[in-house]
């Protein structure tokens, strides 16, 4: 496969494969763009790490727990992609803009409209993914609270 066939490949897999269908809600199709193994790791600042399991043990988040909340709460708008792609590797990254608006019956409709800084590195098997790591930042999240972005120091 050509460098530009690659690289076409890993962004329909990121931006319209995976994130068209978070878009419009389909799990299923969420899920068949992950390996039955795969796991989805997410990292936010100094919060403890959220890890979706394809195949969860005990006590461990099956991965459509993940997309479901998002889902069930959100309108989910995802834009303003830049690609990093190793295609000999079997990896890439993706920044982009998420934009989070509660729907009608989500328990966070108070607090408005999120926009959140998003970069995920994926690692393939295949034409699927076998493991996503998610770094958001939320700008909005710093003051709401008087806690500091970071959370440290503690709010008191």
């Amino acid at each position: 496969m050509s460098a530009a066939a690659a690289r076409a490949a890993y962004v329909d897999l990121v931006e319209n494969r995976y994130f068209g269908n978070v878009e419009r809600g389909r799990i299923a199709a969420i899920r068949a763009c992950f390996t039955d193994d795969a796991v989805v790791t997410i990292r936010h600042g100094d919060n403890p790490w959220r890890v979706f399991k394809g195949r969860p043990g005990p006590g461990e988040l099956p991965l459509e727990a993940f997309w479901e909340h998002i889902c069930a709460n959100y309108e989910p708008r995802f834009t303003q992609f830049e690609h990093v792609i190793d295609a000999d590797g079997g990896c890439c990254a993706a920044t982009f803009l998420v934009t989070l608006v509660p729907g009608a019956n989500s328990a966070y409709r108070d607090r408005g409209t999120l926009t959140l800084h998003n970069c995920n590195f994926f690692w393939l098997d295949g034409d699927r993914i076998a493991r996503m790591i998610v770094y958001y930042s939320n700008p909005d999240s710093g003051g709401t609270d008087g806690a500091k972005p970071t959370g440290y120091p503690p709010a008191k």
